[in-house]
């Protein structure tokens, strides 16, 4: 089934919204364990909430990273159904799972991989922390892909 439309807009908003909570509570043991430096996205969203909202750098606001984090885990989530319907792939329930899985993978390559670095001043590839935070960042975001792809395939079929 190709989904088209609002229904596309819709279910990719609705399942970018869940799969952003999802991931968001995955992180907190590591935002525990590591702080803001150990979890990529919630550092990056410090980081241009001070720069957007003219917030203190050095001082912790969950209202703006978590506003930043989900507008993100939204639009991202509306992205996939629209991709899919352009490219004329349908959503079926063999193949959603695989595909949002993939997605959650490229979403990783192609928004952290190039950005982590001039937005932090950290790398990625050579953290402070280590390398484990760059697994944990690409972890989170496969746990973003498969929960989209489970709810989209939810909302499509039942």
């Amino acid at each position: 089934m190709i989904i088209t439309g609002m229904d596309s807009i819709y279910s990719g908003l609705v399942s970018g919204i869940v799969a952003t909570a999802v991931m968001t509570l995955a992180e907190i043991p590591l935002w525990r364990k590591w702080g803001l430096l150990g979890v990529f996205e919630w550092h990056e969203n410090q980081i241009l909430s001070s720069r957007f909202f003219h917030t203190a750098r050095n001082e912790l606001n969950f209202k703006y990273i978590f506003f930043l984090h989900f507008l993100n885990g939204s639009l991202v989530g509306i992205a996939f159904p629209l991709i899919l319907s352009i490219l004329n792939i349908p959503i079926t329930q063999d193949s959603v799972l695989m595909l949002s899985v993939i997605y959650g993978f490229g979403i990783w390559i192609t928004t952290l991989v190039p950005i982590h670095k001039p937005i932090t001043g950290n790398s990625l590839w050579n953290h402070d922390l280590g390398h484990l935070p760059s697994i944990a960042s690409l972890g989170g975001h496969l746990i973003y892909g498969l929960v989209l792809g489970i709810v989209i395939m939810l909302m499509t079929y039942y």
